[in-house]
């Protein structure tokens, strides 16, 4: 069974990605790993091509920045990424560049992959995800942080015409319209997309917003405060777990301070209805599922 890994990236010093902390965390169960570099600001290339690890594989891209509804650009870069992993690999890892697997978690997604890397059944396999917001000790607890999404797909390099591509903005993967069969890979995602400082969040913000932007849209972006407010949340709660090994320098760097109350609410009354269901049964009610549990 071969297991290959891909990425796409872009800008990753401006905007503070932990690319190289995402590359580092799935390389010990992946046979190779497709890095593919967009054409950046910074040092982004250079970045990569420092990660000490000869699984590496780099390409370099041209993103077409004109494609911004919905984030398409990103859905038309990682199917790009993908078409260039290794043609006989059984099982296909895409990890974004905010994006990091526990250690921990390794055997659970070896043992899943080898469980149904010939079951034709099944096209996918998903992860848990724990959203951390402002600093490492909170995440995102409320309905508008998404619990699971597909991370591991079926290679189909392999046939004529490979099907499984991007869906939207990169989130997950479809058939064309057609959700993919999955199972639970048995392990979950750390997003770190919103730990920063809150100078350097709104520069993330003004930098990336343009994916999903029209100019008028955009320009009203660049031209807001260049702070960040962390206040404005929903809902969140302490995290009581441990971060992964490759995430322990960048932690100790951590030079900013956002202390938040965990007991505050903001929800409209069916939210907050959805919600204390959710914490009282584990259910998810009317979730918006990007697959298909089997």
């Amino acid at each position: 069974m071969k297991i290959s890994g891909f990425t796409i990236i872009r800008n990753a010093v401006i905007n503070d990605y932990p690319v190289v902390e995402a590359i580092l965390s799935i390389l010990p169960v992946v046979d190779e790993m497709l890095v593919s570099v967009g054409k950046s600001d910074d040092e982004t290339l250079a970045l990569i091509r420092s990660i000490p690890s000869d699984k590496i594989r780099i390409v370099e891209s041209e993103w077409d920045l004109s494609l911004r509804a919905g984030g398409k650009v990103l859905a038309v870069e990682t199917d790009k990424a993908l078409r260039q992993i290794s043609p006989d690999t059984d099982w296909a890892f895409y990890i974004q560049g905010d994006e990091v697997v526990h250690e921990k978690y390794h055997p659970a997604i070896l043992e899943s992959c080898k469980r149904y890397a010939d079951d034709p059944a099944v096209e996918g396999l998903i992860f848990d995800y724990l959203h951390f917001y402002g600093t490492y000790d909170y995440v995102g607890d409320s309905r508008k942080w998404y619990r699971r999404e597909i991370r591991i797909i079926k290679n189909e390099n392999k046939l004529p015409n490979p099907q499984i591509s991007a869906f939207r903005d990169a989130q997950g993967f479809r058939k064309g319209h057609t959700k993919l069969n999955v199972k639970h890979s048995g392990a979950a995602v750390y997003h770190y997309g919103w730990v920063k400082s809150p100078a350097q969040m709104k520069t993330k913000m003004k930098n990336v917003s343009r994916f999903w932007n029209d100019d008028a849209e955009w320009n009203k972006i660049l031209q807001s405060e260049d702070f960040f407010d962390y206040e404005e949340f929903d809902s969140i709660k302490l995290f009581d777990g441990t971060h992964p090994a490759v995430m322990e320098e960048r932690i100790k760097k951590q030079t900013w301070k956002v202390q938040l109350d965990t007991s505050r609410k903001k929800f409209r009354l069916k939210d907050a209805l959805l919600y204390w269901y959710e914490k009282k049964t584990g259910k998810r009610l009317f979730e918006f599922r990007n697959y298909r549990l089997i």
